[in-house]
C-alpha cells in the first residue's frame, strides 16, 4: 500500500520537504545500484577490465554520500513564512 500524506501536499510544509528529499535520495541510490552493478557485472562477464568503472563508482558514491549528508545535516527544514 502506498504511503499517504495526511494533508494536501505542500512544498512549504517542512515534513513534506524532508520526505520528498528522502524519496529523491532513495531514487538516486537505486539508480546508482542498478547502473553500477551493471558495469561490474558486464566487466566480469566479458572480462573487459574497464579501468574507468572504479573511478565512476567511487566518484558517484562520493556524490551520494554528500547528498545524504546534505539531507541529514545541512538542509534547513524549518517552517517557511507564509507571504501575506
Amino acid at each position: 500500500m502506498p504511503p499517504r500524506w495526511p494533508t494536501k501536499p505542500d512544498r512549504k510544509d517542512p515534513e513534506f520537504r524532508r520526505l520528498e528529499d528522502l524519496i529523491n535520495f532513495a531514487f538516486h541510490v537505486a539508480f546508482f545500484s542498478a547502473v553500477n552493478s551493471g558495469f561490474w557485472f558486464f566487466d566480469k562477464i566479458k572480462d573487459a577490465h574497464w579501468s574507468w568503472r572504479l573511478w565512476v563508482t567511487g566518484i558517484w558514491f562520493g556524490i551520494l554520500v554528500f547528498h545524504l549528508i546534505y539531507i541529514k545535516a545541512i538542509a534547513d527544514y524549518s517552517p517557511t513564512k507564509k507571504s501575506s
